[in-house]
Parts: C-alpha cells; sequence; structure tokens
C-alpha cells in the first residue's frame, strides 16, 4: 500500500476571548448562545483533527525514513559491487530473506499532453472521414475513447498511447502519431513506496494496510 502524506500547513486561527466561540463566518459569539450539540460537535471534531494531525505527521516522518534507509542501503551496494539495485528509475523490490515480506518502492512519471495532441486529433478525424466505412468503425470507437475526458478534464494516458500501436499506412496517421510522441510533457516525478507480507514463502501477498480508506 502506497504511503501518502499531507503536506498542507494549517493555519493559525487568531485568538478567541475566553467565553465565546467563533462561527464559519468568523463572527464571536458567546458560548451561552452556543447549541450543546453544536458545542459537542465542535469538541469532537477538533479532538479528531487533533489525532488526525499527530498521525499525518507520523506516517511523513515514517515515509522520509523509508526512502532514507533505502537510499542508505543502495548507497552500500553501490560500494560493494559498483551497482545499484533496481532500474533506471529507482524502481525495485527488498524482500525479507525467510521471503514473506516485501517494500516496494516505485518512482513514476508525472505526465501531460500539451497542444500537439489537439493537432494529432484533427489529423485522426481527417484520415476517419476519409475512410471507408468498416473497419474504421473500431478506430473511430478507439478514438473516442482515447480523447474523452475524465472529471478533471484529463485523457487517458493508456488509450492515448494505445492508439501509437495500431499499424496504419496513411501518412496524416503517422503524423498524428508523430504529434502523439511530441505533445508528452513530464511535469514531475512521485515516489511510491508499498508494503506486503504473507504466512509464508508460498501464500499469496497481501499488502500492508496504511491509508484510511483501505483499513
Amino acid at each position: 500500500m502506497e504511503v501518502v502524506t499531507n503536506t498542507d500547513t494549517p493555519a493559525t486561527a487568531p485568538a478567541i476571548p475566553a467565553g465565546y466561540m467563533a462561527d464559519a463566518k468568523g463572527r464571536l459569539v458567546p458560548e451561552a448562545l452556543v447549541k450543546p450539540t453544536d458545542k459537542l460537535q465542535d469538541q469532537l471534531v477538533r479532538k479528531l483533527m487533533g489525532y488526525a494531525d499527530d498521525l499525518s505527521a507520523q506516517v511523513a516522518r515514517f515515509k522520509a525514513h523509508t526512502f532514507d534507509d533505502v537510499g542508505a542501503f543502495l548507497a552500500l551496494l553501490a560500494e560493494q559491487y559498483q551497482d545499484t539495485r533496481g532500474g533506471q528509475k529507482g524502481n525495485m523490490t527488498l524482500t525479507s530473506f525467510d521471503g514473506t515480506m516485501k517494500v516496494q518502492v516505485a518512482v513514476a512519471d508525472h505526465m501531460t499532453f500539451g497542444p500537439e495532441l489537439q493537432i494529432a486529433k484533427n489529423l485522426i478525424d481527417a484520415c476517419i472521414a476519409d475512410w471507408s466505412t468498416g473497419a474504421n468503425d473500431n478506430i473511430r470507437a478507439l478514438v473516442e475513447h482515447a480523447f474523452r475526458v475524465d472529471q478533471e478534464g484529463q485523457v487517458s494516458r493508456d488509450a492515448i498511447f494505445a492508439l501509437r500501436r495500431v499499424a496504419i499506412e496513411d501518412e496524416r496517421w503517422k503524423q498524428a502519431m508523430a504529434a502523439i510522441a511530441d505533445s508528452v510533457r513530464i511535469e514531475g516525478t512521485k515516489s511510491y513506496v508499498r508494503f506486503y507480507r504473507r504466512p509464508s514463502p508460498d501464500a499469496a501477498w497481501k499488502a500492508v494496510t496504511i491509508d484510511l480508506a483501505s483499513a
């Protein structure tokens, strides 16, 4: 299970005079005028948020220590073997000696598409419009799926790249595939670490849950 941390720093709230509570609009309300259930709800939320803040900080420290420890191990291997463990991007799997625990580290590119992608879409649409009906209907469905945006307005990276695996000799199609390649933008990378365990070496791996959604 990947470790996810929250790096947002809560803003410092202004001091509230004794005997008052601030409402959502920042107005000071005498505590005597606040309903008991609202007071209890406020106390509950503040109590739980205190636990959540502490846990978030603990997970952040754990993530940092994990990558520091893995980095130290890689440095030791590099010194001993003049090489590194894992792929070019740092992807690797570390396993306990008895085969019952493993830690997976992955570094993934954060990829977006530039304006060339729209040019590719125009070229593809022109191809499909000129081709005879039949086989191009399947291509049209593939294209519509590839360029369909999600709720965040993003297209599917896998679906876009699937178009490049379709071998078509039309010169406009080839130009469109080149435009897709040129549209790729690598804006950064993100590191993930996941933990697994199993009761015996021949059993299935089970992820160690660290986030609330999967607990």
